[in-house]
């Protein structure tokens, strides 16, 4: 219709025929145009004989000078780009409501754990802002992408125009002005170059994104199921009051949110290498390599997606911080995390680092048997009784080598920083 609307500026369609193929715009029998499909094998074709059958003035004109791509290709990067929208006003509630987490969390301490196995003590914010800054580069890189997006344009066959240029021969507008006034119309940019399609790389770049967001939702929701389990404890997805975690044991809390988030996550990402083979494979011009599997992809990645950030915004929205169990295992494991501190603050009172190293490994093993026979951890008083270490260090030097406020760095500041950055961010994009 678009195309039609401007053939009609350029005198190729008379405002009788015009009138008449915007009356039947809306009046599309698709049932009709399945059976017409049957019998032509071309999709666009069958939509086109419906159509001029309805519209029995201007019916003979539609899709002039056009090629079926001319009409797919435009209408798809349209639902492409109303997608994107879509994912973009997800995304930034998703970082509105972390980056409010992160500063209420960022001072609050935590045991940090590599290896799945306790390291050093960080903060609850910091590690929410690993998240969030995952989150504000996939959104940087949604920006990128939709800056891409332009529609093939009315550039015929081969994408060279010369269709509309021979059908515009005498007129006042020529192909390039058809071209702009239609995309105008639409509401999309126009590649500068196509061929019979507009470059399936941006297929690729779409579902890449997609992707990305996928696997940065994944990271979180995977971490979760970690901090849910009963050995660690400090985290939980939100559960409902009638919630039923399972048949055989009703004792059990699953977090299934977050599992649906890693199962739906593993597909998406699963999808981009696909896009890739059919920008790589659309041999000269264009082949059919990409069409029938761009008709899965494309909708189900935006649906996945679609899922995977509000399961996501759902479990910020009511996520479980158990500051009692976040205490109770740095009270058990950040003792071991002042044995560097302690060694340092000796050896520069005197010791020597080699034999307070071995001094320290062997309380620090000592220690975490205990810890492993579930008894408190007695780290810091076998420091405080070894003659070794006393002599080096006192008692208010040692107290303040087991304050886990001395061991988190700048973590609390960096992690203000970033809030502070992705909040610049949206007020420069208002």
């Amino acid at each position: 219709m678009a195309l039609a609307k401007v053939q009609n500026r350029a005198g190729l369609v008379s405002k009788k025929e015009l009138q008449d193929l915007i009356k039947n715009e809306k009046n599309i029998n698709i049932s009709k145009i399945l059976e017409i499909e049957k019998e032509t094998k071309h999709d666009v074709v069958a939509a086109i004989k419906e159509f001029a059958q309805n519209a029995k003035i201007g019916g003979g004109k539609i899709h002039l000078g056009a090629t079926s791509m001319d009409i797919v290709d435009n209408a798809d990067m349209i639902r492409f780009s109303e997608a994107l929208n879509l994912v973009d006003a997800k995304l930034v509630d998703l970082l509105k409501i972390i980056t409010k987490m992160v500063t209420k969390y960022a001072d609050m301490p935590c045991m940090g754990y590599t290896h799945l196995q306790p390291a050093e003590p960080t903060t609850v914010g910091y590690r929410l802002s690993f998240y969030a800054q995952d989150l504000f580069t996939d959104f940087q890189y949604l920006q990128f992408v939709k800056k891409q997006i332009a529609g093939k344009g009315m550039k015929g066959a081969v994408g060279t125009g010369a269709s509309y240029g021979s059908v515009l021969a005498g007129s006042k507008m020529d192909c390039g002005l058809l071209d702009k006034e239609v995309m105008s119309i639409l509401g999309l940019n126009s590649a500068m170059i196509s061929t019979q399609v507009y470059s399936r790389k941006l297929d690729y770049l779409i579902v890449s994104v997609l992707s990305s967001i996928s696997s940065s939702c994944a990271k979180f929701a995977g971490d979760l199921r970690i901090l849910q389990s009963p050995a660690f404890g400090e985290w939980s997805e939100p559960f409902g009051k009638k919630q039923v975690g399972s048949s055989a044991m009703p004792f059990k809390k699953n977090p299934i949110t977050s599992e649906k988030i890693c199962s739906l996550a593993r597909y998406v990402n699963q999808l981009p290498p696909v896009l890739l083979e059919n920008a790589t494979l659309s041999h000269l011009e264009r082949t059919l390599d990409d069409s029938a599997n761009k008709r899965l992809i494309l909708p189900e990645a935006f649906l996945a997606l679609d899922e995977i950030l509000k399961s996501t915004h759902k479990i910020f929205s009511g996520l479980v911080i158990n500051e009692k169990k976040i205490l109770e295992n740095l009270e058990t494991y950040a003792p071991f995390a002042a044995t560097e501190a302690v060694m340092m603050k000796a050896v520069k009172n005197g010791g020597n680092r080699q034999k307070l190293h071995e001094i320290l490994r062997e309380t620090a093993m000592s220690a975490w048997q205990k810890t492993a026979e579930g008894l408190a951890n007695p780290m810091k008083a076998k420091i405080m009784e070894s003659k070794d270490l006393t002599k080096y260090l006192s008692k208010k030097e040692i107290e303040s080598a087991f304050d886990v406020r001395h061991h988190i760095g700048d973590a609390p500041k960096r992690a203000k920083k970033l809030v502070e950055m992705i909040e610049n961010w949206f007020i420069k994009s208002l």
